[in-house]
């Protein structure tokens, strides 16, 4: 049993490593330009390992992106457990999202997503479903919550969540397909465009 618990550690730590490897890689050198004996290289381990595991390039590839699968809704919760009003909540939502989607290893990685979803429309699939799906619901379930709390609104909580994340979220994705080549993303900015949701929504003075 000792053995078979150690074992499961040392095969765990082994995954860490060829993740975190790919993810560096990826984001340094491209998807493209990265080899299976790259990673193999720079995590140690051997190709055998890795395709036991992740079965090719692609798994890696996945393993990477869909660990950050739950990466908006985390933020949501985290804006939220913070307290204050709704105005608040979505002024602290808005600038940590605009930090998480620019941060440059992030930026890196939305660009290969776009990259690999024009040729490969199952991954395009999974990754909105595992991704933006889950954001946009946990986004809903937060307008959900303060309407059930009595805080009037103007739409309903599915529609201001799409609305809220496409007028945060979509423009930052073409910033990074842009490579910063387009608008910039200051909080000033972001925090005006904050502003005029909670004005046609009703929640400025909530």
């Amino acid at each position: 049993m000792t053995t078979d618990v150690s074992e499961f550690c040392r095969l765990d730590r082994r995954k860490r490593a060829i993740v975190d490897a790919a993810r560096t890689l990826f984001v340094e050198q491209g998807y493209e330009r990265t080899t299976v004996g790259d990673i193999v290289e720079k995590a140690g381990g051997s190709l055998s390992t890795v395709y036991k595991v992740f079965g090719s390039k692609d798994g890696l590839l996945e393993a990477v992106v869909f660990e950050q699968a739950g990466s908006g809704e985390a933020i949501i919760n985290s804006a939220m457990s913070q307290g204050g009003s709704p105005a608040d909540i979505l002024h602290r939502l808005a600038e940590d999202l605009r930090e998480h989607f620019l941060n440059p290893e992030m930026v890196a990685l939305v660009r290969i997503v776009i990259a690999r979803s024009i040729n490969d429309r199952n991954f395009a699939q999974m990754f909105y479903e595992r991704t933006a799906t889950r954001t946009d619901r946990a986004l809903a379930r937060m307008f959900a919550q303060w309407q059930s709390d009595g805080v009037e609104m103007v739409g309903d909580p599915e529609m201001l969540a799409e609305i809220f994340l496409d007028m945060i979220v979509s423009d930052l994705h073409v910033e990074a397909i842009l490579h910063s080549g387009g608008r910039t993303h200051s909080p000033e900015r972001v925090r005006a465009r904050t502003e005029f949701f909670l004005a046609g929504t009703n929640l400025a003075d909530r």
